[in-house]
């Protein structure tokens, strides 16, 4: 019997062993199995957002490129200065004032196009070192140039096209080595891309300018109809069937705009690709493909990668959404990102820009990623490669401030509440100047583990804030509260809580220029 009873717990040994172990196989197996995206909607869904984008919270690009050159108005020189009195595009038949300026200053465009900016464009103090550096320095977790914008002009050394950054104007790969400083100071790093509005953004059917000329299409992009460029954009949903205001692209520009991507995905693996809106004129499955392509290229390197779409340029669930100059009224169950530019006026440098303070681009990350948000902040560098000595001034005030109240921002995830407070945000696109400035009154939400973070967005002047939502018998907040911090002061924090809000006592000299952050602990 003994032996039988001895046989039978070894053969039962045996089979749960092997279960075990085919148990952890297939967890292993699973663990390391590569997904296959294809070119459709469902499988591309199945894509997650990778945590260190949920974690990274602030990112930094920059409009750079030819147009940086005439200093003049926007980035959108390069269209504004075709249109002329004959152009559908002027109003009441007069000519804009960018044509205006640009036929005074440097000649009508015939001699003088868009083109002959390039050279001009030399980038001869561009320091890709120096400038990864700024970035670090500000707090920003991922970073990147433009890659290309609405101009048709490449900022890689590209195989594709000789009208690139390479072979003409600063004649360097600028995305190369930007990519190759900022991955060595441990950020992310990330290409932008505007190209899908390169349909119609010149008259090439204009035969006054230089738009029209055969010789320049491989930068001033397809012949067009008259008329066929359409601002604004008409954005609708993928299946909607809406009627488009402007035209589709054919077989030849789709092709080449996801060729340029496969060469930047190839030659630079960028972990996050972004895109402006109005990619809707490129056929659908050319987006698709494109999304498939590049997140089997990151399966394959074992990289974690983030896309991002405006309104309905890619199917929700996707990629993430991003918004322009905007942001959203309350909390999202998704993560999403807005990207926004350091001059109200502008995207890229020009010669009387209208910075943001520090003070206001600080609340504005506070305020986006208490609702589940990210924030890519444009800068504008000049064309010469220097970045304007307000621009640096406003990214290390941001670090300073990072520094200290970091952990509020880092890492978070949002609390049941985005916060609480008299600032009404408008949501739409562009709608960002229709935003107020914050005071005491608007407080900001995060969370990591057990720990609340409440960040008061303006100093109270009577040295007292009250969180009411933080109130004795709290629907969001049933927690004993232990004790409270105030990021960077060494000294104690006194509070009360009572039945109309958490009473926080602060010290009687500021500390500090920007938004407060409380720690807030519980037993």
């Amino acid at each position: 019997m003994k032996t039988e009873h001895a046989l039978i717990v070894l053969v039962c040994c045996f089979i749960l062993n092997s279960c075990k172990e085919e148990k952890r196989d297939k967890t292993t197996q699973e663990s390391e199995t590569v997904i296959n995206y294809t070119s459709d909607w469902k499988s591309l869904k199945r894509h997650e957002t990778p945590e260190w984008f949920l974690d990274a919270k602030f990112g930094i690009y920059c409009h750079w490129g030819p147009y940086s050159v005439p200093e003049y108005e926007n980035e959108w020189y390069a269209h504004w200065m075709y249109v002329n009195k004959d152009n559908p595009e002027a109003k009441d038949g007069k000519a804009t004032k960018f044509y205006e300026h640009h036929v005074k200053t440097y000649g009508t465009l015939d001699t003088f196009g868009y083109k002959d900016f390039i050279p001009m464009f030399t980038a001869e103090k561009f320091d890709a070192a120096e400038w990864a550096e700024l970035f670090k320095n500000a707090g920003a977790k991922f970073a990147g140039p433009v890659s290309e914008h609405a101009d048709g002009f490449a900022m890689w050394d590209s195989d594709l096209t000789t009208w690139d950054a390479k072979d003409m104007g600063p004649k360097r790969d600028i995305m190369g080595e930007l990519a190759e400083e900022i991955r060595k100071r441990d950020m992310k790093f990330i290409a932008t891309f505007h190209r899908h509005w390169l349909l119609g953004w010149y008259p090439t059917w204009d035969e006054t300018t230089d738009a029209s000329n055969p010789e320049y299409a491989g930068l001033y992009g397809p012949k067009m109809k008259k008329g066929d460029f359409q601002y604004p954009p008409n954005p609708h949903d993928i299946d909607a069937g809406i009627e488009k205001y402007y035209p589709l692209a054919d077989e030849k520009f789709n092709k080449e705009w996801l060729a340029r991507l496969k060469e930047i995905v190839d030659k630079y693996d960028p972990d996050l690709v972004w895109f402006d809106n109005k990619m809707d004129v490129i056929g659908e499955s050319y987006r698709k493909d494109f999304l498939s392509y590049y997140y089997n290229h990151a399966e394959k390197n074992k990289q974690e990668v983030v896309s991002t779409y405006k309104f309905y340029d890619f199917a929700k669930g996707s990629a993430v959404l991003d918004l322009e100059r905007s942001r959203m009224s309350e909390k999202q169950d998704f993560p999403w990102l807005t990207d926004d530019s350091i001059d109200w006026k502008s995207w890229s440098h020009i010669s009387n820009p209208n910075y943001k303070s520090a003070n206001r681009l600080i609340d504005f990350l506070v305020d986006v990623v208490s609702k589940n948000g990210a924030v890519l902040l444009n800068i504008t560098p000049k064309a010469n490669g220097e970045i304007p000595e307000p621009v640096k001034e406003r990214l290390l005030e941001m670090g300073e401030w990072l520094k200290i109240n970091g952990e509020a921002i880092y890492g978070t995830r949002p609390f049941k509440i985005y916060g609480e407070g008299k600032a009404q945000v408008v949501e739409g696109h562009l709608s960002e100047n229709q935003n107020p400035n914050n005071t005491s009154d608007d407080i900001r939400f995060t969370t990591k583990g057990d720990i609340l973070y409440a960040t008061v967005l303006d100093w109270p002047k009577n040295n007292k804030t009250v969180i009411s939502n933080l109130k004795h018998g709290s629907e969001y907040y049933a927690k004993t509260i232990k004790t409270v911090e105030l990021l960077g002061y060494d000294g104690n924090i006194e509070f009360d809580v009572k039945a109309d809000g958490l009473h926080i006592y602060l010290p009687e000299k500021q500390v500090g220029k920007h938004a407060f952050v409380f720690k807030v602990l519980s037993e």
